[in-house]
């Protein structure tokens, strides 16, 4: 098994958490905050976009059963990466399209991915997702871990997260579990 990890932004961690879980292949996804400067943020801080950290996602996943590609492919299908510091109705830099790289190699995936998504995007805007050096990544509080599937009937969940899921599992129903 030939692990990877990747720390993608694109708003509400909760959808990108959600849409990552039901692909095969996907080991471990994580809520998490990432680049900005506050040492060990919480949500409330967060939440006041004083931090400069992003709500992220950290997802391993197995490269024999997944390709990097549709990871990345993926990501860009569940958010809208047009949209400067916000997904709809959620505002701020906490909310902001953002790939983080470990090394040069994952940097020249998202960029590339980044490209795939600018001509699939092209109508909506230019691609606002900026590709970021990974820092330090703060897990999120455990209530925030895996919370689709612990709150599926809540209302964000349903007006936000279910359609973000679903158009995931159209676009790349060869990955589903």
């Amino acid at each position: 098994m030939t692990t990877t990890t990747f720390v993608l932004a694109g708003g509400c961690f909760w959808c990108l958490d959600a849409a990552y879980r039901q692909l095969r292949g996907v080991t471990e996804v994580i809520s998490c905050y990432t680049g900005g400067d506050t040492p060990h943020p919480g949500y409330e801080q967060v939440c006041t976009g004083a931090t400069g950290h992003a709500e992220a996602v950290a997802v391993t996943f197995d490269e024999s059963v997944i390709p990097a590609e549709v990871i990345l492919d993926a990501y860009f299908t569940m958010h809208d990466p047009t949209q400067v510091n916000r997904q709809g109705n959620d505002v701020g830099t906490q909310y902001r399209s953002a790939m983080f790289y470990a090394d040069e190699s994952q940097k020249a995936l998202f960029e590339a991915a980044r490209e795939r998504a600018a001509a699939y995007w092209s109508a909506a805007g230019e691609i606002a997702t900026s590709v970021e050096p990974l820092g330090e990544v703060y897990p999120a509080e455990e209530y925030h871990q895996d919370f689709f599937a612990k709150n599926p009937t809540q209302g964000y969940c349903l007006a936000v997260a279910v359609p973000k899921v679903n158009k995931v599992r159209a676009s790349f129903a060869e990955y589903l579990r």
